[in-house]
């Protein structure tokens, strides 16, 4: 599975912005799909997770009820949703698969395939 986020960008504090995740490879459908950031000085973090059908999700207490996980599975794609942003959720956002379905979705280590990063920067 190869992935490439994008939508990144600069944007005011309390703005919005979507980011996308394009998977290329037949079996994306069986994959969980996660979000992680990391903020310059700081280590990579979950942001949030979704199950392969869609039905369950899972965000980081820093972003719930800020940002919404999905996907299409139709379009390969696996979206972010990011709302009332605050300047430290500056950050380089990664996105990740994997097919492992056994531990917690906001394990790093579990995840076998990462995309190239996108940058979010949020003004105050």
């Amino acid at each position: 599975v190869q992935l490439q986020a994008s939508g990144g960008g600069l944007v005011q504090a309390g703005g919005s912005l979507r980011l996308s995740c394009a998977a290329s490879g037949r079996t994306f459908n069986r994959n969980i799909m996660g979000w992680f950031r990391q903020a310059p000085g700081k280590e990579r973090e979950f942001v949030a997770a979704i199950s392969w059908s869609g039905s369950s999700t899972y965000h980081a207490d820093s972003v719930k009820g800020r940002f919404t996980i999905s996907r299409d599975n139709a379009k390969n794609t696996v979206y972010l949703q990011m709302n009332s942003l605050r300047p430290e959720d500056t950050a380089v956002y990664y996105c990740a698969a994997r097919t492992n379905v056994y531990g917690g979705y906001d394990s790093q280590a579990l995840y076998d395939y990462w995309g190239q990063g996108t940058l979010v920067t949020v003004s105050s």
